[in-house]
């Protein structure tokens, strides 16, 4: 780092990617620091600046030395796992500053030695203690799966049993009465279920009323007759519910059921086509129910109006992938055992390309990434053709 560039960023104060610290001596309180850093995208502390005033009082050599065996005890000994910070040492007029430049880690989520996961709020650190977020931490990290989890006490008894056994025979070509296991480990062995007890998948995929007990992993549709919400004035309004394949298809036909149908080049007596290719919702309707975030109690929401068709999930784009990624064809299994079943049950080839299918068919689409309020949207645009 130049000085020319550390001034710059003393003149600018602290913020989410830069701290000021005029010494420490506390191997706990520096192991903080560096987690926080890790699991918000990294950052760099300066050793040697005032936080209040942001003046620098320098360091001496004494301090350089312990400094940095400070700094090498915390990142290998008390963050878990362990980091590699980069140490500059800067001669400013007021003098010496110590840089630590702490890279985005890779393995989230980072601990300290009482295992205590800290994240950066602004220019300072908050500790990290609700379940949900602990859940999304891991999740990012690949360490756990939202559909993987527990179903909220719904058992192997809770199975639409027909409906699986037709599925099973189709698949494996075998009746579930010619199999040796027992039903326990069939679910078990299919990662639909652990120790009796479905897990989220098996749930949505193969319960007979799994919303009793799952009511947030619904879709919510509603059709309004202008441009805007209006609590008052609907058309049409259902609250979708059954298992995976039951949803894909109701919210299917409560869309088609509230779009306009047009001759386009055909004759007055012709039957009319949608205004929107069915692709396009069977794409995008099946995107959202397999990638939204199963963490997030809340439903997916289809809001149709006059001038635009929304679909909204659950959770935004998991770890750094942008809407430019997904209109490339580039994705990131969120939930890996619905995947796997979804190329069986639904129109659904788990490639990557369903977006780019969409957008080919029509290309009137676009994609929020809204990761303020952690939802992702997407707008289909009417009565452009």
């Amino acid at each position: 780092m130049e000085i020319s560039e550390l001034i710059e960023i003393l003149s600018r104060g602290e913020d989410t990617k830069h701290q000021f610290k005029e010494n420490f001596h506390n191997v706990d309180s520096l192991a903080a620091e560096i987690v926080a850093f890790s699991n918000s995208g990294g950052g760099q502390i300066f050793i040697g600046v005032e936080d209040r005033n942001w003046k620098v009082k320098g360091l001496t050599r004494d301090d350089i030395k312990r400094l940095n065996q400070l700094i090498s005890n915390a990142a290998s000994q008390s963050v878990k796992p362990p980091v590699n910070p980069v140490i500059e040492n800067i001669s400013h007029p007021d003098g010496i500053v110590m840089v630590v430049t702490i890279p985005d880690g890779i393995n989230k989520p980072y601990m300290d030695n009482n295992g205590a996961i800290w994240v950066k709020s602004g220019s300072d650190k908050r500790r990290v203690t609700s379940r949900e977020e602990m859940q999304r931490m891991f999740q990012s990290a690949g360490l756990i799966h939202g559909d993987e989890i527990p179903a909220n006490g719904l058992s192997i008894g809770d199975l639409d049993l027909p409906f699986f056994e037709e599925f099973f025979k189709k698949e494996y070509g075998e009746t579930l009465d010619a199999q040796e296991n027992s039903l326990k480990n069939i679910l078990e062995n299919m990662n639909l279920a652990k120790d009796g007890v479905l897990n989220v998948a098996g749930a949505l995929l193969f319960a007979k009323h799994a919303h009793f007990r799952l009511p947030a992993f619904i879709v919510k549709a509603v059709a309004y007759p202008k441009d805007d919400i209006d609590m008052d004035n609907y058309i049409d309004s259902r609250d979708i519910m059954g298992k995976i394949t039951d949803i894909f298809h109701q919210a299917i036909s409560f869309i088609y059921m509230n779009i306009q149908y047009k001759q386009f080049d055909k004759t007055i007596n012709s039957t009319g086509e949608p205004e929107i290719p069915r692709i396009v919702f069977d794409e995008l309707v099946t995107n959202a129910i397999i990638h939204r975030d199963y963490f997030i109690n809340a439903p997916i929401r289809i809001f149709i109006f006059n001038n635009r068709i929304e679909i909204i999930s659950p959770g935004h784009l998991p770890n750094n992938l942008t809407v430019e990624n997904i209109k490339s064809g580039i994705s990131n299994i969120r939930n890996p055992i619905l995947t796997s079943f979804a190329t069986k049950l639904l129109p659904y080839r788990g490639l990557g390309s369903g977006i780019r299918r969409a957008i080919k068919a029509y290309p009137y689409i676009d994609f929020i990434d809204d990761r303020v309020n952690n939802l992702f949207k997407v707008i289909i645009k009417k009565n452009v053709l």
